[in-house]
């Protein structure tokens, strides 16, 4: 038999890959493909954490696949065109990947099986890869192709039976003279946040243990806690494909327990915007519940909008999180919803401008995650409070109570003890650390009244 194709794209492992189990069982030969795609850059979803990320899952699946005999080849150019001329330098008749839900993934796998078949080859589409049940799945009864809340669609989705996980492969044989470019090395990659995870499935499964391990009991009483640092941190993991999110789930079941219980909850809504971005790819750039918003424009709003992406607005909890972003390239999860919150209905910015800004840092920005939660936040979504507005004073007291967050990311305010480092604007100039901490851009009254007015709500 002739040699197969797998095309690595958001998959970057070697345990629980179908598309490679399964092109392992019909080829004696099997070439593991990835294409760097300038396209990929041209629709905006390379940023330079995630090209360092990138780097390392490359990498590491380069010495996974050596030590089975095999290799990964890399390519440069337009991932059809790539594709297509490897197949026939190899004579391939198959080629199989997993199945995306991007518009971009799906428009590049409809090109790639035009010409696959023009070729008389065939492309193989593996659903379910990169997120525990394909996208189209679990639907509600009466013919929507979606559920637009999350709660039942959790519901239905928590009593799908899963796949049971594959074991990597024990040997990979690559045809010999396959050309292949350098694997990308994360020290080429410029601009990349200081406090980048580093990736690769190794590094993710030595995470997932040790989560498991330790953490995993405590997860449903201490995920808000943004100092305890205390949620699995396995997103750039998922988002990249280094991690099965069906393997996930399956030792979160095996581990048990109501924190286990919550985890998998949390990984569910990342099944839930996969199926709501695969039936309305539009969502992207464009309201799923459109409110009739009349952001705000112009020089005020241009510079509220530079002091919430420098982590200046006068808040404290707000500007930590968005440090703890520009530093480490990701944000605990409590902090995206305050930071999301702030920009979007206390200064009444359009969710858009945040996030975009969140997309150029966050390792595991995808647009599902990103531009659904923000959605969520901006109240344009699929949230039942559409008007909710987190107040980041209070929100501080709750979850970051003696301050410590804010302590270890504000250091111009690390002297100050709770509850004043939440309001350091009530403490009299003396009083204060620095002088380099600037004053709130808006009053809480005053923001959350002109966003009640801009949504008549008054």
């Amino acid at each position: 038999m002739n040699p197969s194709v797998v095309l690595f794209t958001s998959d970057l492992r070697l345990h629980d890959h179908p598309p490679l189990r399964a092109a392992l069982e019909t080829a004696p030969e099997v070439v593991p493909l990835f294409v760097r795609d300038p396209a990929v850059d041209r629709a905006g979803f390379a940023a330079p954490n995630r090209l360092a990320f990138l780097a390392d899952c490359l990498t590491d699946l380069d010495a996974g696949l050596r030590a089975r005999g095999g290799r990964l080849v890399v390519r440069q150019g337009d991932t059809v065109a790539e594709v297509r001329a490897l197949v026939r330098e190899v004579d391939a008749d198959e080629v199989h990947m997993a199945a995306g839900y991007s518009a971009f993934a799906r428009e590049r796998e409809r090109r790639l099986r035009h010409a696959l078949e023009s070729d008389g080859r065939r492309l193989y589409v593996h659903d379910g890869v990169i997120t525990v049940l394909p996208a189209g799945e679990v639907t509600p009864a009466g013919g929507a192709d979606h559920y637009a809340l999350f709660t039942p669609y959790y519901r239905r989705w928590s009593g799908v039976p899963l796949r049971s996980p594959a074991p990597a492969p024990r040997t990979v044989r690559v045809p010999a003279g396959v050309r292949s470019e350098a694997v990308p090395s994360r020290a080429d990659v410029p601009s990349v946040s200081e406090g980048l995870a580093v990736g690769g499935e190794r590094a993710g499964r030595e995470r997932l243990t040790a989560w498991m391990a330790r953490q995993v009991d405590a997860y449903q009483d201490r995920h808000d806690d943004l100092a305890g640092d205390a949620t699995s941190r396995l997103s750039p993991y998922l988002h990249f494909g280094a991690l099965s999110a069906a393997e996930v789930v399956h030792k979160a079941r095996a581990a048990g327990g109501a924190g286990a219980e919550a985890f998998v909850r949390q990984v569910c809504w990342r099944d839930f915007h996969h199926q709501v971005l695969n039936a309305r790819p539009d969502i992207a750039t464009e309201d799923y519940r459109p409110r009739h918003d009349r952001w705000r424009h112009g020089k005020g709003a241009e510079a509220d909008l530079r002091a919430w992406q420098e982590g200046r607005t006068g808040y404290p909890l707000v500007d930590a999180a968005m440090r703890q972003l520009a530093y480490e390239g990701w944000m605990h999860n409590r902090g995206r919803l305050l930071a999301a919150s702030f920009l979007t209905k206390t200064l009444y910015l359009d969710w858009r401008l945040g996030a975009r800004h969140f997309l150029g840092l966050l390792v595991d920005g995808d647009v599902a995650n990103n531009q659904l939660n923000w959605q969520w936040v901006a109240g344009t979504g699929t949230d039942t409070r559409p008007n909710r507005v987190l107040n980041p004073v209070l929100q501080a007291r709750k979850y970051d109570p003696d301050g410590a967050y804010v302590r270890r990311w504000v250091p111009e305010l690390a002297d100050l003890e709770a509850p004043s480092i939440h309001e350091p604007w009530k403490l009299a100039p003396h009083e204060r650390a620095s002088g380099d901490y600037p004053e709130p851009v808006v009053g809480l009254a005053d923001g959350l009244a002109r966003f009640r007015r801009a949504r008549e709500l008054d």
